[in-house]
C-alpha cells in the first residue's frame, strides 16, 4: 500500500465551521453513586479544502464539544478539491471501518452516510459518491475518511512525479 501523505496545516487565522458527529455518555459507578462524563467527536473545516477531527472528553457536554474543537484544530489536513469534487477514487480502512469515495459530476451532491457526510462537507466537497463498508462506528469511519482524503493526490503532482504531461494523467 502507498505511503499516507497527510498534508498537515496550521490553524492560524482560518475561519472554521464545527460539526458534532457523535456524543457519547459514559457512566462510572462509584461507592457514592453514578458519575457521568461525556465524549464528543467533532469535525471542523473551512469548506475550502482544510478539515480536521478531534475528540473531547469532559463532565459536561458543552465542555466536551469545545475540547473536541480545540483537538480538531490541531489535526488539520489539506484536501485537494477540484471543481467541487475529488481528483480520483480512494479506498481506506481504519479498524473494521472501510470507506470508498469516488468523484461525481457537478450537481450530484454529497452522497454519503452521517459521519462521512460531516467530514466531506466540512472539507468543501460538494459532489462525491461515498460508501461506508464494515463497521458503522463513527470514530473509525471518520478516521478512515481522513485517511482516504489524506491519500488523495492532485493531478499536477502526479504528472510531475511520473514525468508525463498533465493530459496523459487524465487519459491514462
Amino acid at each position: 500500500m502507498s505511503k499516507v501523505n497527510l498534508n498537515k496545516v496550521k490553524a492560524g487565522e482560518i475561519e472554521f465551521k464545527e460539526k458534532v458527529v457523535a456524543i457519547n455518555r459514559v457512566v462510572k459507578t462509584t461507592k457514592g453513586g453514578r458519575a457521568f462524563s461525556f465524549s464528543a467527536l467533532v469535525v471542523v473545516g473551512n469548506e475550502n479544502g482544510v478539515v480536521g477531527h478531534g475528540l473531547g472528553k469532559a463532565k459536561e457536554v458543552q465542555q466536551a464539544i469545545s475540547k473536541g474543537i480545540d483537538d480538531a484544530k490541531k489535526n488539520l489536513i489539506k484536501v485537494p478539491v477540484m471543481k467541487g469534487t475529488i481528483p480520483h477514487d480512494q479506498w481506506a480502512k481504519e479498524g473494521a471501518a472501510k470507506v470508498l469515495i469516488k468523484p461525481a459530476a457537478h450537481g450530484t451532491g454529497v452522497i454519503a452516510g452521517g459521519s462521512m457526510r460531516a467530514v466531506l462537507e466540512s472539507a468543501g466537497i460538494t459532489d462525491v459518491l461515498a460508501k461506508s463498508l464494515g463497521s458503522a462506528n463513527p470514530h473509525n469511519v471518520v478516521k478512515a475518511t481522513f485517511k482516504a482524503l489524506g491519500l488523495l493526490r492532485e493531478p499536477v503532482v502526479v504528472s510531475k512525479e511520473r514525468r508525463i504531461a498533465l493530459k496523459k494523467v487524465f487519459n491514462g
